[in-house]
């Protein structure tokens, strides 16, 4: 898993909103960046557009983002806990089997949901730093992972905490291939990363 130091952390919001007001305010801010970044990319991504669609002035969007950079970590974040949520419903199944084809459709949804925004995310992701939420939501991920690796229908792995995090990783890297490719068949694609998951995890020797 990948760490990260202060000096490393991902630009992150001002100040959080503490009023549903504010809070309104700053879900219409986040919903306008990721507006922009599907209809027109990075090139037409500025502070100055993101409040224009938002309906607020320039300063209070600096209230409560310092930067574009702010903006997109507060969209990463927002995108992932989402994630989190459908694996958290998930894990309720009552069979390892069920559950793990549950969060390979959850992750599959979760690319194919919104294909546009998710691929940019997916590079700016990689070219920023972690941040502290983004790596809570990453823990959280393989923490459900290794509950689900410990049901008894699951085959058992020798080392399960290197099997969720390389199950993490063939539900990252396949998913994020596939909308680097433009894929938008959800059930073909989710049937491929279900093979290689079980394919995995029922190759033990």
């Amino acid at each position: 898993m990948q760490r990260t130091t202060d000096q490393q952390q991902r630009p992150s919001p001002r100040k959080m909103p503490r009023q549903a007001r504010s809070g309104e305010t700053v879900r219409a801010i986040v919903e306008a960046a990721a507006r922009i970044l599907e209809e027109a990319g990075l090139a037409a991504f500025t502070t100055n557009a993101v409040a224009e669609r938002a309906g607020v002035s320039i300063g209070s969007l600096y209230q409560y983002f310092p930067s574009k950079d702010a903006l997109i970590g507060a969209l990463i974040v927002r995108e992932t806990s989402q994630l989190l949520k459908e694996w958290e419903a998930a894990r309720t199944a009552p069979k390892g089997h069920e559950t793990l084809s549950m969060l390979v459709e959850a992750a599959v949804d979760h690319q194919l949901r919104r294909p546009v925004l998710a691929r940019i995310l997916d590079l700016e992701e990689a070219r920023l730093p972690f941040d502290k939420g983004t790596l809570q939501v990453t823990a959280r991920l393989h923490a459900i992972l290794l509950d689900v690796l410990g049901r008894p229908d699951v085959a058992p792995q020798d080392d399960p905490e290197t099997a969720a995090q390389d199950v993490l990783a063939i539900l990252k890297g396949m998913v994020d291939a596939a909308g680097q490719r433009g894929e938008r068949d959800q059930v073909t694609l989710g049937r491929r990363v279900r093979r290689a998951v079980f394919g995995y995890l029922d190759s033990v020797s």
